[in-house]
């Protein structure tokens, strides 16, 4: 049997489209990873490079809410491409991002520049921790592109060098962020697993937009505040309670102290140099909302990260109820409701030519 040339050009154009779909399939990669609400939160670090927090935090991972991620890694590029939520990134944006990959980059060994496509389903830079998400799910798809095999425990310190609060999405459900001494023991590991408990967060959105003073410069402003050392040496009693209220699903006893731990925070917040006051008017409206749901026997309790918007968590019998008293305030745009969530995952390889 005989060949002809152009029937070996056809092979030959064959092999070579099968070696480029086989090397696109391995260089790109997306994954999803959720926020999360800190129940006993982070804030300050003891050591600001590689993000080594002040104290450890506990957390509860947001299932209805996800960053999207995807990467593909391209020899051609002079340098990373990077879009967020369908735009290209603000510059500084674009080099936090970027410092990131090359955190990878480093440890892959391989040098080549990416496109980097991210969005989220819930509004950005708004105190509902984006930053954890998205650089969890970064550290995820990245370390996979850049041809990376990284356990949980890896990942996760990963992550944290990203953003703090993000080696917290890594785990599944409920989270603990253990604080180590240094960047090989500062990683986060699962409490209990996303079914352990129907716990349910109902964010009330009062401002959508990106806040002016991003947690990581909140972060270097903590140690200024006189009231910082005092919060951190109360640390350990607090994740203590917090985790024996979870392990028991005791939601009394989570509520006081995740509210007490969030007054702590944003007392340190009010209180450095110079002041942050992330809470507007209509904070302190949903604030009072809780308590006065609480007063109707009603079991709730509220809890916020650095930013304006309020979570009210309560066990999934009570959400309606709650949902539609947080929505009959007027400085209330919209809901959000999330029970607990899973850990960062990968989806899918996408094959783009």
């Amino acid at each position: 049997m005989y060949v002809t040339l152009p029937g070996i050009y056809a092979q030959a154009e064959a092999i070579d489209f099968k070696i480029q779909y086989y090397r696109k399939l391995m260089d790109s990669v997306t994954a999803i990873a959720h926020p999360n609400i800190a129940f006993i939160k982070y804030w300050g670090n003891r050591e600001d490079e590689f993000r080594i927090p002040s104290n450890g935090s506990i957390s509860m991972n947001l299932s209805s809410l996800e960053t999207r991620t995807s990467i593909s890694l391209d020899a051609g590029l002079p340098a990373d491409q990077i879009t967020i939520n369908g735009e290209i990134a603000k510059e500084r944006d674009a080099e936090r991002i970027r410092n990131f990959l090359e955190i990878i980059r480093r440890q892959s060994g391989i040098s080549t520049y990416a496109r980097l496509s991210t969005s989220n389903n819930f509004p950005t830079g708004s105190g509902i921790a984006s930053s954890a998400s998205g650089f969890a799910a970064l550290a995820l798809a990245g370390s996979k592109a850049y041809g990376l095999s990284l356990n949980e425990p890896a990942l996760s310190r990963l992550a944290r060098k990203g953003s703090g609060s993000a080696c917290r999405s890594i785990p599944a459900g409920f989270v603990e962020w253990l604080p180590g001494k240094d960047d090989t023991d500062s990683f986060a590991v699962s409490l209990a697993s996303p079914d352990h408990w129907q716990l349910v967060d109902l964010v009330a959105i009062v401002n959508a937009g990106q806040k002016k003073i991003s947690s990581t410069e909140g972060h270097h402003l903590a140690s200024t505040s006189p009231l910082q050392s005092a919060r951190v040496m109360d640390t350990d009693r607090r994740l203590t309670i917090c985790r024996e209220a979870i392990m028991e699903r005791d939601l009394n006893l989570l509520a006081v102290i995740v509210e007490q731990d969030c007054l702590m925070m944003h007392a340190v917040m009010m209180t450095s140099s110079p002041a942050l006051m992330y809470w507007l008017p209509a904070t302190l409206e949903v604030i009072q909302a809780v308590v006065h749901i609480r007063s109707e026997g009603i079991p709730a309790f509220y809890t916020i990260d650095a930013g304006a918007n309020v979570h009210v968590l309560t066990t999934i019998e009570f959400v309606p109820d709650i949902e539609v008293k947080l929505r009959a305030i007027a400085s209330v745009s919209t809901v959000l409701i999330s029970p607990a969530g899973g850990p960062a995952r990968l989806v899918t390889s996408d094959l783009k030519f």
